[in-house]
């Protein structure tokens, strides 16, 4: 990210998560209250652990706001970790007064082996700590930004849940409208906008909870009112939908990310899986009969809805835990187990969001520029009149 870049820093039960959003132009409605409500969804969801009852994600806007309005300065934000008032003596810049019981049994699936290597952390919680998804609470908070600047220009971002575990919804209740599928999901404790299926996603989770077990699953995430032209197919690292992979693919515990029909359109023929063009003199644009391309060709936006699928690993850390090796003793043990989820794929699909939207508002700056919310709308509304007039003549 180039044009609107973050940065977050805080370990899982630290004092606080630390957030820095840069490039934010100067103009824009925005309240601590704005990100409230995705730190809030992001809590929720069946499966979660005991660590959801503690924490009570709260954004605390430092700087680059005044009376209500971003500045274009950077925007520093804190979320506080109530849980940390539950560690003291074992989380904390001081030197402890003892030195705490050392983690050193790995869970296998998470970072704490590799990163213990890499570092050479005798304590993996020195690792376990920033590896923790409780980072993602930070994401959350910067995306919610970003959601504020593409809500400016008509674009919004929401999600779903595709399946968990075994349990998929229906082929036909993925193809409802936009707002079904939000207004669907938003009201369904597991994320997905199917009854029936909602309610089988929780029985799975409920019998894997019982056999100390964890669930994974899919979920999707859609972009509506993208413009044409965000992206470039010029270099390979301008490309938005290799931009969007990366996103996904660092989100934590997110093993594989597809575009539009993705995996699927491989076992298809061109001829189905292509999206033919239509043109509309009403509104002067070439619109898709489909959209298997996910809203993107070639690396570029076309109009229609961007959709990311994403597919979520079971959580790492098992109640009935997994063998693992002693790294001082190296003798065979079991992997440690700490309070964790059962699953969180609801939840990792609000973080998805926030990715998204932070990858598309950055997108949107490149294309277009602006130090102030006006001059953005100004250059947007530009370039849109531009295209109404596309092609206007020999560009040679």
């Amino acid at each position: 990210m180039s044009h609107l870049r973050f940065f977050t820093a805080g370990e899982s039960h630290g004092p606080a998560l630390v957030v820095l959003v840069e490039g934010v132009p100067a103009g824009l409605p925005l309240l601590a209250a704005d990100l409230d409500g995705d730190l809030g969804r992001r809590q929720q969801g069946y499966g979660r652990g005991g660590r959801m009852k503690i924490e009570q994600d709260r954004a605390i806007i430092l700087s680059g706001v005044r009376g209500g309005v971003t500045l274009g300065s950077p925007i520093a934000l804190t979320i506080a970790n109530r849980d940390h008032a539950n560690w003291a003596g074992r989380m904390g810049a001081e030197p402890f007064a003892e030195v705490p019981e050392a983690l050193v049994r790995p869970r296998p699936g998470h970072a704490d082996l590799a990163g213990g290597q890499k570092y050479n952390r005798s304590d993996l919680r020195d690792i376990l700590e920033r590896a923790s998804a409780r980072e993602t609470a930070s994401r959350v908070a910067a995306g919610a930004i970003a959601k504020r600047l593409l809500a400016a220009v008509g674009v919004e971002v929401f999600a779903f849940v595709r399946s968990i575990g075994a349990v998929a919804c229906p082929p036909e209740a993925l193809g409802l409208p936009s707002e079904t599928l939000r207004d669907g999901a938003r009201a369904s404790e597991v994320g997905c906008p199917d009854e029936a299926t909602s309610a089988a996603m929780k029985a799975a989770i409920h019998a894997a909870s019982h056999a100390g077990d964890t669930l994974g699953g899919t979920f999707e995430v859609v972009a509506t009112g993208v413009p044409v032209g965000l992206g470039s197919h010029v270099h390979w690292d301008r490309k938005l939908d290799g931009r969007i992979g990366q996103a996904f693919l660092s989100i934590q515990a997110i093993k594989a990310v597809s575009i539009g029909d993705g995996f699927e359109a491989a076992a298809l023929p061109g001829s189905s899986v292509h999206d033919p063009i239509d043109y509309s003199k009403e509104h002067g644009d070439f619109p898709r009969r489909s959209n298997h391309a996910g809203g993107l060709e070639g690396g570029i936006t076309n109009g229609a809805p961007v959709r990311v699928v994403a597919a979520m690993k079971p959580i790492a850390t098992l109640r009935k835990a997994l063998p693992s090796v002693d790294i001082r003793t190296k003798e065979a043990v079991d992997a440690a187990h700490e309070r964790s989820d059962i699953c969180a794929v609801l939840a990792a699909s609000v973080v998805g969001e926030a990715m998204l939207a932070l990858v598309l508002a950055d997108a949107l700056l490149e294309k277009f520029g602006g130090d102030s919310l006006e001059e953005l709308q100004r250059n947007m509304k530009g370039y849109q009149e531009q295209l109404a007039q596309w092609p206007a003549g020999d560009d040679r």
